[in-house]
């Protein structure tokens, strides 16, 4: 049971990091229906900024915090003008090749610039490396530090949009661009402020995962990028609390895996059980079935919303005839409800 919390304390830290990348996927899906895969390189970048801030310039941690914030928050609105707004009116391929290419830009660019070697970031303030034994599960207050952060920054960006004129631009860009725009909403800097907002909270969440594994490099935000972008899938991209869930739910199976492992040490018990009746499977993310003359093709399905949006459901029923339906992929409050 101890070693059980130890994982849910371990998951909540490492999971907070997730979700803070994985809002800023879900926003800029939202509004552009765009997959910004430079996005975990924006992260790279704001633990760099913060390294420099508190080993060169003798800065704390809170000031490094929010100098990465804002050095992102201009990174990533220089990246969307540069990069993605030309292609706007372009295929979605070559929007997505244009990411990939940002992100080989951002990270062999710091690469030159610093080097491959791993850094460590200097000694941190004693407050930050106290821990607490609560029986037989330890606490520390980095791992409070870094929760409180992430739900505090989460709190914000959801007063940001459901309360501020432009978190109801952002609303109005999501459902509707061509609408927003007649509306007299400018949907070029509603777009910006939206990759502003993403790249902040990516920066934060660099600097908050380098102070807690100590160590930094110009490829690491390649693996966590693709870890929030999958929080944001599995809660459903394009929705806030989605990406949420999603990122606390990665982060707390990642510990969870890492810290016991699919078997124990004799193998005699597994985590998860796989049932392995042909009609009831029950691991898998997609499922055939042969039905009469028709095959039933079962799309994974988010934590929220009503289906995964970048996968169709398709359930033909005849060899000759197919019914296909795309889902809804609006974001935040951006339903039938009026803003």
């Amino acid at each position: 049971m101890d070693q059980i919390l130890q994982q849910l304390v371990n998951g909540a830290s490492l999971g907070s990091v997730y979700a803070l990348i994985a809002l800023g996927y879900t926003m800029i899906y939202g509004i552009i229906q765009l997959i910004n895969f430079a996005h975990g390189d924006v992260y790279m970048v704001g633990a760099y900024v913060g390294y420099a801030c508190m080993a060169h310039f003798h800065l704390g941690f809170f000031t490094s915090l929010v100098v990465a914030m804002a050095v992102c928050t201009v990174l990533g609105v220089v990246i969307e003008r540069v990069a993605y707004k030309p292609l706007r009116k372009s295929s979605r391929i070559a929007v997505l090749i244009t990411a990939i290419g940002v992100s080989f830009l951002l990270e062999y660019t710091m690469m030159f610039f610093v080097g491959a070697d791993v850094r460590s970031y200097p000694p941190l303030p004693h407050w930050m490396q106290v821990s607490w034994h609560l029986g037989g599960v330890i606490i520390t207050s980095l791992q409070v530090l870094i929760f409180a952060i992430a739900v505090a920054l989460m709190i914000a960006l959801q007063l940001i949009v459901r309360r501020t004129r432009l978190g109801k631009a952002m609303r109005a860009v999501s459902q509707d661009a061509d609408a927003a725009r007649l509306m007299g909403i400018n949907v070029n800097n509603t777009i910006s402020f939206t990759f502003a907002l993403g790249s902040a909270l990516a920066g934060a969440a660099g600097v908050l995962v380098a102070v807690y594994y100590n160590s930094i490099n110009p490829l690491m935000g390649m693996v966590p990028g693709l870890k929030a972008f999958i929080a944001a899938v599995l809660g459903g991209i394009g929705l806030l609390p989605g990406a949420l869930i999603g990122g606390y739910f990665i982060g707390v199976v990642e510990t969870f895996v890492s810290g016991t492992g699919f078997l124990d040490v004799q193998g005699r018990r597994r985590l998860c059980a796989v049932d392995h009746h042909p009609r009831r499977q029950t691991i898998r993310p997609a499922r055939q079935e042969r039905e009469g003359e028709g095959v039933t093709m079962v799309a994974p399905r988010p934590l929220l919303g009503t289906s995964a949006p970048s996968v169709p459901s398709c359930t033909p029923v005849s060899s000759a005839r197919r019914c296909c339906s795309r889902p809804s992929t609006w974001w935040c409050s951006c339903s039938s409800r009026p803003m």
